[in-house]
């Protein structure tokens, strides 16, 4: 609730969160800001690509984990942040979600994120990180960025990588198999040594350990 000139243009945000009562809640409180305004809100990543486009917003607030979107890949708030940083360099994006994990602070960055907050940081800790990154600033809550630093490399190899990531949507070995064009012995056989490496029981605490760590794309 900083003072400065009323006169000022406005930084205009969009908000992207599939959870209706949070994104109206936080537009509100936005809104009571002299110097911010919030010009779009979306429900998912499709809707937040779709609207940064027509809206042009100065910074983005985007959710990690938000329903898919039908027939896209872009219900990801990762994936909707890559889509729109290419369509449009100069938006500024913030990704604030209840999960803090390294691997999504990882994936937000590479994918263009210039921020990442936990949606548990105090309202005004969000509104100023607002207003830090649209003046060219980054903002990253510390912890998360500790803990990031320390995870370290992947020890997945790249085949490995692409048969992981094809098996966190589902589906049984031969569908994967047709997904990455190897054999259905070849998948199994990758997919037995990631789960070694991450020492995993099953193919989906695999999936789970290697986002978290932002070992897959």
């Amino acid at each position: 609730m900083n003072d400065s000139n009323p006169a000022a243009t406005k930084i205009k945000v969009l908000l992207a969160d599939d959870q209706a009562l949070i994104r109206q809640a936080f537009a509100a409180l936005l809104n009571l800001e002299h110097d911010l305004e919030v010009v779009g809100q979306a429900s998912d990543g499709a809707e937040a690509i779709a609207l940064a486009a027509e809206r042009r917003p100065d910074v983005v607030v985007m959710d990690v984990q938000m329903p898919e979107h039908t027939g896209t890949d872009s219900g990801d708030g990762i994936a909707a942040t890559a889509k729109i940083m290419a369509e449009n360099p100069s938006v500024r994006v913030i990704i604030v979600t209840t999960f803090g994990r390294p691997g999504y602070l990882r994936r937000a960055m590479e994918a263009g994120a210039v921020g990442f907050m936990v949606k548990d940081a105090p309202a005004d800790q969000l509104i100023e990180g607002i207003r830090r990154v649209h003046r060219g600033l980054r903002v990253v809550d510390p912890t998360l960025a500790a803990a990031s630093l320390s995870v370290g490399a992947s020890p997945l190899t790249e085949r490995e990588t692409e048969v992981l990531a094809a098996a966190s949507h589902g589906g049984a070995t031969s569908t994967i198999a047709g997904t990455v064009f190897l054999s259905e012995g070849t998948v199994r056989n990758h997919l037995s040594s990631a789960m070694g490496k991450l020492g995993a029981a099953t193919r989906a605490e695999a999936v789970r350990i290697a986002t978290e760590n932002g070992w897959l794309p």
